[in-house]
């Protein structure tokens, strides 16, 4: 019997499966702000790469496991750190994301973009 637990691990285990939804997901969003007749000059430079949307994806999950509660500075520091441990291949885009002086930036996984 797999428990939902267990499906969560499976599902961490894979770097690359996180990162090839990451990357669909990506590929949506840009389809999405094409059609809308956005210019890729002005909106690109704005959005994630695909592991930092892969770390932002992980810290929501995070945030869903602690009841939605958003997390303070010093907790989010703590999660985003377990991340690039748990995942050393995303620790550039950890630090990225904590050095940025924008952290709910439109793009963040946190924020729902239908709330835009």
């Amino acid at each position: 019997m797999v428990t939902a637990n267990d499906e969560n691990l499976r599902r961490r285990a894979s770097l690359e499966l996180l990162r090839a939804e990451a990357s669909d997901e990506l590929a949506v969003l840009i389809h999405e702000r094409l059609r809308g007749g956005e210019d890729p000059w002005d909106f690109m430079e704005d959005l994630p790469s695909v592991d930092e949307l892969v770390v932002l994806t992980l810290r929501a999950e995070n945030i869903a496991e602690n009841g939605g509660v958003r997390p303070n500075k010093a907790r989010n520091y703590r999660v985003l750190r377990q991340i690039a441990l748990d995942y050393p291949a995303l620790t550039r885009a950890v630090w990225r994301i904590l050095g940025d002086e924008e952290p709910h930036r439109r793009w963040d996984a946190s924020v729902r973009l239908d709330a835009f």
